[in-house]
């Protein structure tokens, strides 16, 4: 998953997945901006003194069980935004969104928001303007244009992203991208360095205030009445808040860490949960900053060092950018583009819970160290990159058949970057291919081998990434080839499963690895 994190355009089967999509307008500086809590940056202003209104609803709280952290951060930045803009804003703190929606005497603008369920709200209310939808590199009509275009071919992630930099001229020779290649990923898959250390300075840590003290003892005192209840450790807030402070995160990624940030960038370190990466997608996913104005710094700052003789990885600089206008406006669009019922899409009839050693980011209950050690960082930080989401987490529910849309919450509540948009693509479509291949080719499902090469974490495991039976065998060994069992019929048709699939033939212990993974079921591994 990339920074973790995602208009209009047609449903899966070509029909418009909402009339309304693409036919938001532009602006509307005259009225009262209602901003939702990721719509926090000035970019979703039509003019510095536009009238504001912000809510904070304790319904959303209530609904569903946040990360602590994540429930931290966004009333944090709620409440920051309100204090920068003084009397330029109303922020009502309310039961529900009516609530305050009921208050207000005055018409209202608000620019398209991230979800199904908040557009619905939006459209459905009277006296509210619904513009189009901001912070993100591509617009919803851009997209649809461009999905339109590909008739029957395949909306590839890559081939997006070529468009996207041809029309805004990132990274480019004229029609020619800089350096004669599109996409260096190969060169960014290279296991940690041996001796653990990736070279880099610790990231700049934003320091807390008055307002984080008041946050911290509101959610106490709602959790105590029992009106929420969390997951995972309080404190100290980690990520930015206010668009000063994410500015900064942005300009101490730029000097001190994106050069080492490519060739690692899926590696896994037990001593180093931020390797470095930019720790920019909470801030990009609160509306702090805007992704285009992300990638422009990237190119300058890549072009002024050159010229200074200080050049940049090119495979570190585009690796970055792929992240930003690439995967991230990707899985924006293809959550509207997919539509409503793409998230209870179950291709391999995946039915089982989240088990409670999950549910509760109990890492001290997992004795597989890999697991453990990502489930302890998400715990504590509500974050952690996006190899450990994808081939730790994800490919965990994805071998032991955990329930796709159950996952897709899952990973929402516990992340402090998580939104419905962000994760329905992500997780239903990319980690547990529970769409048949609409996004992935094929699933991403690996044994203990993956971990042991791109990790440090094997070494000291009380399993063995190279054994399948036996007390002593890899969870993820075992469960990759019980996985394949589980779901050869579904899978056949797929032609890159095919030499995975034929692998089973030659496993002569098949019947027992199958029956050794059926009794561990979701237990905590």
């Amino acid at each position: 998953m990339a920074v973790d994190a995602v208009g209009g355009g047609g449903g899966a089967d070509g029909r418009r997945a909402d009339p309304a999509l693409a036919d938001f307008p532009d602006r509307a500086p005259g009225t009262r901006r209602w901003c939702f809590a990721d719509q926090l940056g000035p970019h979703f202003l039509d003019g510095p003194d536009q009238p504001v209104l912000l809510v904070e609803s304790r319904a959303v709280f209530a609904r569903r069980r946040f990360h602590r952290q994540k429930a931290h951060l966004v009333l944090s930045a709620l409440r920051h935004r309100a204090a920068e803009l003084g009397d330029q804003a109303e922020l009502h703190q309310v039961g529900t969104y009516g609530e305050a929606l009921d208050r207000v005497g005055e018409p209202l603008s608000v620019c398209a928001p991230t979800s199904w369920g908040s557009r619905d709200l939006v459209l459905r209310r009277p006296g509210v303007q619904v513009l189009a939808a901001r912070g993100f590199v591509t617009t919803q009509g851009e997209f649809a244009g461009w999905a339109a275009g590909r008739g029957r071919r395949r909306l590839l992630m890559e081939d997006f992203y070529r468009d996207s930099r041809r029309r805004h001229g990132v990274l480019m020779n004229g029609a020619e991208p800089v350096g004669g290649r599109w996409n260096l990923d190969t060169e960014n898959r290279e296991p940690p360095p041996a001796d653990g250390r990736i070279g880099v300075p610790e990231p700049w840590w934003p320091e807390e205030d008055e307002i984080d003290a008041e946050v911290r003892a509101d959610l106490d005192r709602w959790e105590a009445e029992g009106l929420a209840s969390f997951v995972g450790d309080d404190g100290p807030r980690l990520f930015p808040v206010t668009r000063a402070e994410a500015l900064h995160r942005l300009e101490d990624f730029l000097e001190h860490r994106l050069g080492a940030f490519g060739p690692h960038e899926d590696a896994m370190l037990a001593g180093d949960r931020w390797l470095a990466h930019s720790l920019l997608s909470p801030a990009l996913n609160l509306g702090l900053l805007d992704p285009l104005e992300v990638v422009v710094a990237t190119e300058r700052s890549a072009r002024d060092r050159a010229a200074a003789g200080d050049l940049l990885p090119l495979n570190s600089v585009e690796g970055f950018v792929r992240q930003v206008m690439g995967w991230r406006d990707y899985i924006w669009h293809m959550y509207w583009h997919l539509g409503r019922d793409f998230r209870n899409r179950n291709f391999l009839a995946a039915r089982a819970a989240v088990p409670d050693w999950l549910a509760g980011l109990d890492d001290a209950a997992v004795d597989a160290a890999c697991l453990s050690d990502v489930l302890g960082d998400l715990r504590r930080d509500g974050w952690v990159h996006h190899i450990p989401r994808l081939m730790v987490l994800g490919n965990y529910a994805l071998q032991r058949g955990i329930d796709p849309s159950a996952m897709t919450d899952w990973f929402h509540e516990s992340f402090g970057d998580g939104y419905e948009w962000v994760m329905v693509a992500n997780v239903v479509g990319m980690s547990q291919h529970a769409d048949g291949g609409v996004l992935a080719t094929k699933p991403y499902a690996a044994g203990g081998a993956y971990i042991d090469r791109m990790s440090d974490y094997c070494g000291g495991c009380r399993y063995d990434p190279r054994k399948r039976l036996g007390e002593d065998a890899c969870p993820y060994t075992a469960g990759y080839w019980a996985f394949l069992d589980r779901t050869q019929d579904r899978l056949a048709g797929n032609h890159r499963m095919r030499r995975p699939l034929q692998g089973l033939d030659r496993l002569a212990d098949l019947e027992a690895v199958v029956e050794q993974e059926r009794d561990r079921g979701t237990t905590a591994p």
